[in-house]
């Protein structure tokens, strides 16, 4: 028995070291691409991912034009198509302007579905995968996160970004699958869906939109204007022009009129809608039915931990309304917490004498149900607030259902 003990004791120790290194060289590869640091290292394993950004730049462009010249064929599903998305990898604030226009829609009587690839969330084996092509059996269906009516998958299966938006949208079909075309069929013969959402769809290019709309975040638009490995950009900045309408994200932090310049350099007569992502409440994790005023960390030692590609806003918000902010730990975009981490979360939360424990909406998702927490720990609720081009906003929905009705 005291063998077998101590084989897991060590099973369990090379586990959280795997865990803690994979974590390390995430965040070490995020620094590179948001040039986070800047040092000797880094310079130095920037010049091969600058090379192959080129190769990679030239293969979107290739990708684009086939499709444009139709030798790769879009799929019609004949339902009328709405996609979201960005240019950049994470930091946008897509979901809840996600949440917001399927929520309008829904309110405006359209049965709509919301379709995403569901990252990060748990996918079938690669090798039952290739058995079931061996075998010639039945495809899997989509996952479907709701019905529209409950939830019928946890985060870890659907993903935590369209677990949230399952959560918040009673009404609202969602669905996971990396193939969305397939998942767009399925939402319309199982569900009845007569309006369709692709989220993060921008660069989905087998189902084409009827309306792209386009988010930028106006306090790090492009990034270091590289593509992906060595900069943030899915693809180039002038497949702007692509996009029906332009969001500009956090733009009560930033204003620079270099961007919009921008935009109408690739697209001159786009609207252009200012946005940002305002505070509702804080809701206790676990226990959504406890909910607080966004004063609640003022003049008050907090934690704050969060695993998001932009955790400067987060953090910045709470200082902004009176955090004394004692201890704050960042995770990688998506990060799934062990509960190791969440154990020293709390233990230097403690130690730190805080009097409440911070994290984001879609941060809370992914702490298990049956983690009993050592500090209140409260999730912060956002919500997508007009700054200017609210008018264009509604003319844009109400156009869009009139011409597809």
């Amino acid at each position: 028995m005291r063998i077998i003990r101590k084989i897991r004791y060590i099973e369990r120790k090379f586990s959280r070291r795997l865990v803690h290194n994979i974590s390390k060289f995430e965040k070490f590869c995020a620094d590179i691409l948001y040039d986070r640091k800047v040092n000797n290292v880094t310079k130095t394993i920037a010049l091969p991912l600058l090379a192959l950004s080129k190769i990679f730049k030239m293969a979107v462009r290739l990708r684009y034009w086939l499709y444009k010249k139709n030798v790769f064929l879009s799929q019609p599903l004949g339902c009328p198509i709405i996609v979201i998305g960005n240019l950049t990898v994470g930091g946008t604030g897509k979901t809840p302007v996600v949440e917001k226009f399927a929520r309008e829609l829904n309110e405006r009587g359209r049965r709509v579905a919301i379709l995403s690839r569901g990252y990060k969330s748990k996918q079938e084996s690669k090798i039952r995968s290739f058995f079931r092509w061996l075998t010639h059996a039945k495809e899997r269906p989509p996952r479907v996160v709701s019905n529209g009516q409950r939830i019928l998958i946890g985060p870890e299966r659907a993903g935590d970004e369209p677990y949230m938006l399952a959560k918040n949208l009673p009404g609202v079909v969602v669905i996971v699958d990396k193939d969305r075309v397939k998942a767009g069929r399925y939402a319309i013969k199982k569900y009845g869906a007569n309006l369709l959402i692709l989220d993060d769809g921008f660069q989905y290019l087998p189902l084409r939109g009827h309306m792209n709309i386009l988010l930028i975040d106006q306090t790090n638009p492009f990034g270091n204007k590289r593509l992906l490995p060595r900069g943030i950009l899915r693809e180039p900045i002038d497949h702007i022009n692509r996009a029906s309408y332009v969001m500009l994200t956090k733009s009560n932090i930033a204003d620079d009129p270099n961007i919009v310049e921008t935009i109408h350099k690739y697209l001159p007569n786009v609207g252009i809608i200012k946005c940002f992502h305002g505070p509702k409440f804080f809701a206790e994790v676990n226990n959504e039915d406890h909910k607080e005023n966004v004063s609640l960390v003022a003049n008050e030692k907090i934690c704050a931990f969060s695993g998001i590609a932009m955790p400067d806003s987060f953090e910045n918000f709470l200082t902004s309304n009176g955090a004394n902010l004692v201890y704050k730990k960042r995770f990688i975009d998506h990060h799934k917490f062990t509960r190791d981490e969440l154990d020293h979360i709390f233990t230097v939360a403690l130690y730190k004498k805080a009097k409440y424990v911070i994290t984001t909406e879609k941060d809370a998702v992914r702490i298990p149900k049956d983690y009993v927490c050592a500090l209140p720990t409260f999730f912060l609720k956002i919500e997508i607030k007009i700054l200017d081009g609210a008018e264009l906003l509604d003319q844009a929905i109400t156009k869009f259902i009139t011409k597809y009705d």
